[in-house]
């Protein structure tokens, strides 16, 4: 299981704007992650929503639209399970390279939180459920406003 050694963010989003963006496909996983990724945006002072996409291929664009459209950051919630066909591959791969190519285009931060998964399982054990041994949901928030923080900063010492 992943998640040894991750950082303690502390997150302060007030005056951000921020969409949460996230599939439908494995429902109990994906409420998980909308709950964690909630927590920590109302925790930090964030103003925020929600927005459903039918699936993770789908995330890339919808998160640009939201960025485009005055959002200071998205939160890409999304579970992807293999299977036995190369799908897992070319969704997996499709959804990860557009949300890259995402916060390049638009300067802003993209949170990433797609569970690529081998089985159901691995999903429960991340969504910060009850049980649950990681929360990808809120360390996908955690990350996006820590983020769009620290190119504020960046962004004022350029301009000053």
């Amino acid at each position: 299981m992943s998640g040894a050694g991750s950082p303690q963010i502390t997150v302060d989003g007030t005056g951000l704007r921020v969409v949460i963006v996230a599939g439908r496909w494995h429902d109990v996983i994906t409420d998980g992650l909308i709950a964690g990724a909630t927590r920590v945006l109302e925790a930090s002072g964030a103003s925020f929503s929600l927005v459903r996409v039918p699936g993770s291929f789908e995330l890339p664009v919808a998160c640009k639209v939201a960025l485009e459209n005055g959002a200071d950051a998205v939160v890409a919630l999304g579970v992807i399970i293999r299977g036995g066909t190369p799908h897992f591959e070319y969704v997996s791969a499709a959804a990860t390279d557009g949300l890259t190519r995402v916060a390049l285009d638009t300067g802003k931060p993209v949170g990433f939180g797609v569970l690529t998964l081998d089985d159901e399982q691995q999903g429960l054990d991340r969504a910060g459920l009850p049980g649950s041994k990681e929360d990808k949901g809120e360390e996908a928030a955690s990350a996006a406003i820590a983020t769009a923080q620290v190119l504020r900063t960046l962004r004022s010492a350029a301009a000053g």
